[in-house]
């Protein structure tokens, strides 16, 4: 098992949406978590295939168990930015010779961001993944490589302008875990106990090119606990 302690100023983790307002969810999701230990880990989990729409993800990548646990409350904040694109038809076919060439369809967005992010990320099932995301905690991410060549990109929190200021190791002699909620899988059916504050729902696995494989479940925060639930654990990458 590995646990990683994660503190970072911001961070965003949108569902996929569309329309001028664009939510986050509450925490770092399973997803945004896995992609960032394949970053740590130094595996590169896009698959370039240059006639589809979308990146696609890999379908060899390594799975395992993850679970997410946050230490306080991160702040929701919101802000105001201008959205370009160029529309299909004639919509705002106005304003194109003002842009002088540019995007000429303009409209504001709101965008949630998260402000306070800390908390822990656990990893387990797959030796060989926690080996390498040691290794390349240990060796630092301009020495991971992956086929002979250095490894490009650095860790971020959901938008590649969102930097980390501590990711490490945090369960050991020196540095017990502290209690943190982690976010448990609740059952979808008859069965389930009712709504829990802060339910939420979060992905475990995206493809971008047939939404319909895509993965989530309703999660809902613990109490604050030192250990990990195993109702917090779910697998994360491929289905076999």
């Amino acid at each position: 098992m590995l646990i990683l302690y994660l503190r970072a100023p911001f961070g965003a983790y949108r569902p996929f949406v569309a329309g001028s307002y664009r939510p986050t969810a509450p925490f770092v999701t399973p997803t945004g978590a896995y992609g960032l230990l394949l970053n740590l880990a130094g595996i590169e989990s896009r698959l370039h295939v240059v006639k589809l729409a979308a990146t696609a993800m890999r379908n060899d990548l390594p799975g395992a168990k993850m679970a997410i646990g946050k230490l306080g409350e991160p702040t929701v904040s919101r802000l105001l930015q201008q959205l370009h694109n160029y529309p299909v038809g004639n919509t705002g076919k106005e304003r194109a010779p003002d842009t002088k060439g540019g995007k000429y369809n303009i409209q504001p967005i709101a965008r949630e961001l998260l402000v306070g992010i800390e908390g822990y990320i656990g990893l387990d099932g797959n030796k060989d993944l926690e080996n390498r995301v040691r290794l390349g905690l240990a060796r630092g991410l301009a020495a991971s490589q992956r086929n002979g060549r250095p490894r490009y990109g650095i860790p971020f929190l959901g938008d590649n302008s969102l930097m980390i200021d501590i990711i490490e190791e945090a369960q050991n002699e020196q540095w017990p875990m502290r209690p943190a909620q982690w976010y448990c899988r609740l059952s979808e059916g008859p069965q389930d106990n009712g709504p829990r504050p802060g339910t939420c729902r979060m992905t475990t696995w995206i493809d971008r090119n047939d939404m319909s494989r895509t993965r989530s479940a309703l999660f809902a925060p613990s109490d604050p606990i030192s250990s990990i639930p195993e109702e917090a654990w779910v697998h994360v990458g491929p289905l076999t």
